[in-house]
């Protein structure tokens, strides 16, 4: 039995929770973006995304966290990482777990749970198309899976990656002749890395901000062989380069203010019409880290699921999935669903 509890997913027979959005006593994260990951007591995840929790986590305090005068709590216990290698099973009571590829950032994984009734995958984010800077994606067979369809509209087709890598390229080479300053906006894990590989091993010199310095260093240590990059210091900042910044952190540096620059905002969105007018930049570009409409339902076919369980996209993709010949559904929180 599993249910979706506060939007997350609570496996009974395993007493495991996954990718919850609350610190619990075990739980698995499949990567390492902060929508997925939580500092649970124990943590099961693969040993590149336990790296990179490692340098995410916020720093505990060793001193008591006073919220009044009365009130006096002991530090959080630190986290305990279970690193589970990928397609490496272990057995947990009457169960056998796997964690494999999904593709989406470095270390993401997908979970797979065997038992007498039959294979379970949970898919988390994931993605079919090649990276440059992750492990390459698997798809398993499975009588169920549950699967994220976060581009679950026949709009969401991404264009080539040699034509896309292209455009980018081109965006920043032509910023940077006509003296500005070419800034892609990339999310500090997973994206950023991608944007260093693409823009960086084009012979472009690259700048990035400290977050993403932070994550790019774990890449690195891990066996990512990424292009080289400088992380931003105001006091030595050489303006003729690509700088690459977090969406969260908008406000570019002061050395920038006065000068001429060129913004992108990389995203799957980068498929609406209106995406570089919402996100107030000069052009937008579909890199994405999650699978697009086409690699879902190709998903599917590889897969071979009799049940399909969706979430975290839209709800009517599941016509979609059904027309396709599919039993599915999309979860709603509270769902209650026997499967083991």
């Amino acid at each position: 039995m599993f249910s979706i509890v506060e939007k997350s997913l609570y496996v009974a027979d395993l007493d495991l929770w996954v990718d919850s959005m609350r610190a619990r006593e075990r739980g698995y994260v499949s990567h390492g973006h902060s929508d997925h990951a939580r500092e649970h007591r124990v943590v099961v995840a693969t040993p590149n995304t336990a790296a990179i929790c490692r340098v995410r986590f916020s720093k505990r305090s060793q001193k008591p966290v006073q919220t009044s005068f009365l009130d006096r709590r002991p530090p959080r216990p630190p986290c305990v990482f279970e690193e589970r290698a990928m397609n490496v099973p272990w057995d947990e009571g009457e169960h056998r777990l796997t964690l494999f590829s999904a593709g989406h950032v470095l270390g993401s994984s997908q979970l797979l749970v065997e038992g007498e009734r039959g294979r379970f995958v949970y898919t988390g984010d994931f993605k079919l198309a090649p990276s440059l800077t992750c492990e390459p994606p698997e798809v398993k067979r499975c009588d169920v899976v549950l699967m994220e369809c976060t581009f679950g509209r026949a709009q969401y087709v991404f264009p080539p990656k040699d034509e896309l890598h292209a455009d980018m390229i081109a965006f920043a080479r032509r910023a940077l002749e006509d003296g500005g300053v070419p800034v892609f906006y990339a999310y500090s894990l997973g994206k950023a890395q991608e944007a260093i590989a693409i823009l960086g091993g084009a012979g472009l010199p690259i700048t990035v901000h400290p977050s993403v310095a932070a994550i790019s260093d774990v890449y690195v240590r891990q066996g990512v062989a990424l292009p080289p990059y400088a992380c931003y210091d105001e006091a030595d900042y050489v303006p003729e380069t690509v700088l690459i910044w977090p969406p969260s952190g908008r406000g570019l540096p002061r050395a920038l203010r006065n000068r001429h620059r060129r913004t992108a905002m990389l995203t799957g969105w980068a498929m609406d019409r209106s995406a570089s007018y919402r996100y107030g930049a000069d052009r937008s570009f579909a890199l994405s880290d999650h699978a697009d409409y086409p690699a879902l339902l190709r998903y599917l076919e590889l897969a071979q699921p009799r049940k399909v369980l969706l979430n975290h996209g839209f709800e009517d993709f599941v016509h979609r999935v059904r027309a396709a010949g599919f039993d599915a559904e999309y979860l709603e929180e509270h769902a209650q669903l026997a499967l083991f």
